[in-house]
């Protein structure tokens, strides 16, 4: 697959493993040194982010959607950033360091790093996001396990491989090539993701609201979600179908281990409309009868620190019940619970959401839920309309599944695609004269093409 140097040595250092024998080591102190001047007039504050790496704030904000914190007072505790630079933040021990291309000022509980004249950042902005680099700069220190800063102490602990700059220039501007064209590909497949699943909610909503094609007669309902409505339905609020409750409090004295308490659902258990058990928590708490699960219940998130999250829901299975939810998360009990569950899972929840966003919080409270309108057709018809959608709704799930598979095929030949270029397990001058490329993408990218997902 990939194109190797002709002769390899032992670099003596652990995460680093076998290098091009021409390539050396040092240590990290003698190419990198440590940037402690303050801001200067007319500094643009800057946000170091593992997806954008160091960029200016106005522009953070106007990709994420959401604020940060700018330092208006007390400004003298910023740090000057120069371009080139690395920045060591506080989630750099997760996803390695973020690289700046711009002038400016950031907090001063980041580290900054000058690379020596003689180094290519081009290369190394690949290299400090390589996984075996993060997990050598893990290894450093046991304190950013307790929450406290990396610093530069750290950084120096992990020793680099140094070659010649030229060659470093090289294989920067190979994996700027390579992964330019692995994320098209993902870039692709995710908005093939947004295509399906727009399909998918029209189709649920489309059911939920106009039924199965039986009906002759239609009401003009006045809701810009659903304008028309079978004449014998009824529009209500979910309060008077059902109960909603609050999830337990609990505190960090409460956790205990598995088998030993009572299992804890959260939000990061609900994913696609389905109850997961991964990430569960467990308390050492007596808890009230009423958030005990049950069969049938409906869990949704009600409060999370991204708007996007809130309002996912899931069914309670069998194999949940008996479980407690944490008091982020809102259960919804009814009879009508299988027919509520289809609304809730249609874009009738996002057309509400007015009443429960804000620019300030995200929170969905027991009354608002209480108040979200929802169609009622009569029972008869909810479980004809449940068993249409659940026979009909795995074609999309089936399209989904395989999408996502293969966009994390892409990210972990992206990931190993990098780790391999950087520390010497492809000779990219070799490979660019071959004219070679690798099979696997084009496996990849021909697996599902958008005409053949929505056929």
């Amino acid at each position: 697959m990939f194109s190797p140097y002709s002769s390899y040595k032992d670099s003596g250092v652990a995460w680093l493993g076998n290098i091009p024998s021409h390539w050396k080591v040092r240590h990290s102190k003698r190419l990198f040194s440590e940037r402690k001047e303050r801001l200067r007039p007319g500094d643009q504050q800057l946000t170091a982010s593992q997806k954008f790496g160091v960029i200016p704030q106005a522009d953070f904000v106007a990709r994420e959607g959401h604020s940060v914190v700018q330092v208006i007072t007390g400004s003298e505790i910023l740090k000057h950033v120069e371009p080139n630079d690395f920045v060591i933040s506080m989630r750099s021990f997760q996803g390695g360091l973020e690289y700046s291309k711009y002038r400016g000022c950031i907090s001063s509980a980041y580290v900054m790093l000058i690379p020596n004249d003689d180094l290519s950042t081009s290369y190394f902005k690949y290299l400090f996001k390589c996984s075996r680099y993060i997990q050598a700069l893990q290894a450093t220190s046991n304190l950013v396990r307790d929450g406290q800063a990396m610093r530069y102490a750290n950084f120096i602990q992990v020793p680099l491989p140094v070659l010649p700059i030229e060659e470093q220039k090289q294989i920067g501007a190979f994996l700027d090539r390579e992964t330019a064209r692995i994320d098209q590909l993902i870039e692709k497949k995710q908005r093939l993701v947004g295509v399906v699943m727009e399909r998918k909610a029209d189709f649920i909503l489309s059911a939920v609201t106009r039924g199965l094609g039986t009906h002759s007669q239609f009401s003009t309902s006045g809701l810009d979600w659903a304008p028309e409505l079978p004449s014998h339905w009824k529009l209500t609020r979910l309060k008077y179908l059902g109960q909603a409750i609050i999830g337990l409090t609990y505190s960090p004295e409460d956790l205990t281990t598995e088998g030993e308490g009572v299992p804890v659902l959260r939000a990061n258990n609900i994913q696609a409309g389905r109850l997961v058990s991964s990430g569960m928590v467990f308390v050492s708490k007596e808890v009230p009868s009423k958030l005990t699960l049950k069969d049938g219940d409906i869990l949704i998130c009600s409060r999370n620190g991204s708007r996007n999250l809130i309002g996912k829901n899931a069914r309670v299975s069998d194999d949940f019940s008996g479980m407690t939810f944490g008091a982020f998360n809102t259960v919804f009990r009814s009879k009508y619970s299988d027919f509520i569950y289809w609304v809730l899972q249609s874009p009738i929840f996002s057309f509400q959401a007015g009443a429960y966003l804000t620019s300030t919080i995200n929170q969905l409270t027991v009354t608002t839920l209480g108040n979200l309108i929802v169609p009622l057709p009569p029972r008869e018809e909810q479980e004809a309309i449940c068993n249409y959608i659940q026979e009909n709704i795995s074609t999309f799930d089936t399209i989904l599944e395989q999408v996502r598979t293969s966009i994390d095929r892409l990210k972990e030949y992206r990931s190993a695609l990098i780790t391999a270029a950087v520390t010497g397990q492809i000779d990219v001058e070799t490979w660019g004269k071959e004219g070679k490329t690798d099979r696997r993408l084009d496996q990849i990218e021909e697996e599902m093409s958008l005409r053949e997902a929505l056929a």
